[in-house]
């Protein structure tokens, strides 16, 4: 019977702890009343009584005779032993979590201080957690700071992943993680408002970190940006790049070619006469297997005559394209997306009189064995 008991009082919540004190106290008048009235004893006798009765020690220099003494003696006593269990049980729980919080904090920021570097993840929702596998994926360092305690008990901590179950709004803890060990402040969260003002406040104390932010709406894009951040990322407008390019994927074309910058124009020209849009120039450096991307998304010869006569009266910025050319051997890639595979096929029969073409719909892994080969 006593171990159901202190199995139910364990699991009562602990909100009720002042509850439990108060109840005590009153039980204390009521002892004390009871034993004034009831016992027959003086003020400070029936203190006394109460004090032994509730806290079971019976020391039996008061013994009931009467049945309603006997009455308020059991009454007294069970409320006591009750009372008392449940909240010297609230006190200990409490005191217990406490100083597990402490220890376990203790331990997250040692693991940090030992970190040599590390990204800081401010939510860990759908969008979060993406980031977070790639984060994982290179073997970097990650903490994640998320107020949602089913989340936070979800991820697997390690030497390289700490969790803190905190409101990134709330507090300085994250402007002091921003400091010179922190890569970059990344907001994944997806109310635009707490990135806003998570921004705000590490922007305050800490001028000279990167700060990454999502924004959730396109309008907020510019106050995010006027707040600190380095660098917006929506996922509307990805969302809606992704949907376009898939939805003309049947249409786009990958040609992998090799030229000179001072042919730029002629190519660009063919490209435009087939009324193609370029989308984008990806540069091969040799060996390596992601590119050099710019994007371009212009199908106009206008914007190509332009560009070359920024080229003829900028000689620094044309110095600058052909050391880019000179680096990656002439070898580039273009995305070009056009109405329909007939007019691609014109399209790489005209650049094939002006260039080399190396490959059409390559992937990057096999760019990089030829970009390798030719070094070699």
């Amino acid at each position: 019977m006593r171990k159901i008991t202190l199995r139910l009082l364990t699991r009562l919540p602990k909100k009720y702890g002042r509850t439990g004190i108060i109840l005590i106290i009153f039980l204390f008048i009521y002892g004390i009343v009871g034993s004034y009235i009831i016992m027959g004893l003086n003020i400070i006798d029936s203190i006394y009584y109460a004090v032994i009765t509730m806290a079971t020690v019976g020391y039996g220099d008061y013994t009931p005779h009467t049945g309603i003494q006997k009455i308020f003696a059991t009454t007294l006593a069970l409320a006591g032993v009750v009372l008392l269990a449940y909240v010297f049980n609230i006190l200990l729980t409490n005191f217990q979590e406490k100083m597990s919080e402490y220890s376990k904090g203790a331990r997250k920021m040692k693991a940090i201080d030992d970190m040599d570097d590390y990204y800081i993840l401010c939510g860990f929702g759908r969008v979060g957690k993406v980031v977070f596998e790639e984060l994982t994926q290179r073997n970097q360092n990650v903490i994640i700071i998320d107020k949602d305690e089913d989340i936070c008990e979800s991820i697997e901590e390690s030497e390289s992943v700490v969790v803190i179950q905190e409101d990134a709004t709330e507090g300085d803890l994250i402007t002091k993680l921003a400091g010179d060990k922190c890569n970059s402040v990344i907001m994944s969260i997806g109310d635009d408002v707490s990135n806003l003002y998570i921004v705000l406040t590490i922007r305050e104390k800490n001028p000279d970190v990167w700060i990454v932010s999502r924004a959730s709406k396109i309008e907020n894009i510019s106050r995010l940006r006027k707040a600190g951040a380095d660098k917006i990322v929506s996922p509307e407008i990805i969302g809606g790049q992704d949907l376009y390019f898939e939805s003309t994927r049947p249409h786009l074309l990958r040609i992998t070619t090799k030229h000179p910058s001072d042919k730029i124009f002629d190519e660009f020209e063919v490209i435009a006469k087939h009324g193609c849009t370029l989308e984008n120039i990806d540069y091969h450096i040799p060996g390596i297997g992601t590119p050099l991307t710019r994007e371009i998304k212009t199908k106009e010869l206008v914007d190509g005559k332009k560009y070359q006569n920024y080229l003829n009266t900028h000689d620094d910025q044309r110095q600058a394209l052909e050391n880019l050319y000179k680096s990656t051997n002439n070898i580039h890639s273009h995305l070009i997306s056009g109405p329909d595979k007939t007019t691609f096929d014109k399209l790489v029969e005209d650049l094939e009189k002006i260039e080399e073409i190396i490959g059409i719909n390559l992937s990057n892994e096999e760019i990089a064995e030829i970009t390798r080969k030719k070094i070699e």
